[in-house]
């Protein structure tokens, strides 16, 4: 029996607006919803339209540190949004030249790190967590008052008694989070779209930290802003990575495909089972309508076993979610995360780690599988 039973028309459904006392959607103007009486706001591009943060912007020189997905790609969405931002790496780094390729002019608009601290007023500071501990006695001498320490993950700040970063009392700190890798940032920006970010505000030392946040937060290209704190943002993320976003998947994919192996199913079907059908086919579908709409498109015996099976889960991995939270807020992940970091041997330690995954024959026979996936793809186009 198919797993689920989908027409054409679904493809063109979307989710049907609810609302009760305690659960409303965004009003009119897009900038509230409440859920369980708890109200947030949300900012748009119609409250922080791209002339707005020019303005706002327009006295800010924005130093963009680090080059890796999230600087190359925020800080490519600055510059054609208009906004005046340049570059800092370590001169001649593996990076260096992936600026210079991306048109970034050294003596111009890319810079050593040092030099460029010193020429900006708006210091993103997206270098790796480990590199942001590192450069951290080069950046702090060239923030002067009233200039902005911005970040895009908080880890720096809220774990101060181990990383050191503790930013001068006179400059604003401030976080925006697109909820996505930098390359999605980037691609979404050139399709004309977007993704989501939160924003926070740790320190407004100037008063006008919200106007900053805001004007840099879509300035990269966001959609929408929710507001969180350091912390929270923090706390979600890393529980998130380990969890559902990576580690949980990671071990759920892997504990399905070894049963279906053990007991007798190929390798084929195991994969096709266990990640293609959830990533290509049912994934895709819960993002665009609802777990909720899932549930009532598919089959029978599907919803059924789905229902049931779905509270022995959460009863499993509910307490194991609960003891990364804590190791998250306890300080303990830092810890172990900065540990490893400094190791001498980290890299290759790491390369081992990332090998042994790439080896195990789930990912190998998705290798296989993607292949002729793209391929039939590949014909299919040439032979209209």
């Amino acid at each position: 029996e198919n797993l689920l039973k989908i027409y054409d028309v679904a493809f063109q459904q979307t989710v049907a607006e609810q609302s009760s006392a305690n659960n409303t959607l965004p009003n009119a103007s897009h900038d509230t919803f409440t859920v369980n009486n708890v109200t947030e706001t949300i900012y748009t591009r119609d409250d922080y339209p791209l002339d707005k943060c020019r303005t706002i912007l327009q006295q800010e020189k924005v130093c963009v540190l680090g080059y890796g997905p999230q600087g190359q790609g925020q800080s490519l969405n600055l510059r054609d949004n208009g906004i005046d931002v340049c570059v800092g790496l370590r001169k001649n780094g593996k990076s260096w030249q992936k600026a210079v390729n991306d048109g970034w002019v050294a003596n111009d608009t890319l810079f050593e790190i040092d030099e460029a601290c010193h020429r900006g007023t708006v210091i993103q500071y997206l270098l790796s967590d480990a590199a942001q501990i590192e450069m951290w006695p080069v950046v702090k001498p060239n923030l002067t008052s009233g200039d902005a320490l911005y970040f895009s993950h908080g880890f720096g700040i809220v774990y101060k008694d181990q990383t050191s970063i503790i930013p001068p009392t006179d400059v604003d700190v401030i976080l925006a989070a697109p909820k996505g890798p930098g390359g999605l940032v980037r691609r979404k920006f050139l399709e004309k779209s977007g993704i989501n970010s939160s924003f926070a505000i740790f320190q407004n030392a100037t008063g006008n930290a919200l106007d900053r946040i805001l004007a840099l937060t879509f300035g990269i290209g966001t959609l929408n802003a929710f507001e969180t704190t350091f912390e929270a943002e923090v706390y979600s993320d890393l529980t998130g990575e380990r969890s559902c976003l990576m580690g949980l998947i990671q071990g759920a994919f892997k504990a399905q495909y070894d049963v279906l192996r053990a007991n007798g199913h190929s390798p084929s079907e195991a994969f096709n089972e266990t990640v293609e059908e959830a990533l290509v086919s049912l994934y895709p579908l819960v993002n665009e309508n609802g777990m909720d709409w899932m549930y009532r498109n598919c089959s029978t015996t599907a919803q059924r076993g789905a229902l049931d099976w779905s509270k022995k889960f959460e009863k499993a991995v509910k307490p194991v979610i609960e003891e990364c939270y804590a190791s998250v807020k306890s300080g303990k992940e830092a810890e172990i995360t900065i540990a490893a970091n400094k190791s001498s041997d980290y890299r290759e330690k790491l390369e081992a780690e990332l090998k042994e995954m790439d080896e195990q024959e789930i990912w190998q026979v998705g290798k296989i599988l993607r292949e002729l996936r793209n391929k039939s793809i590949s014909d299919t186009q040439v032979a209209k």
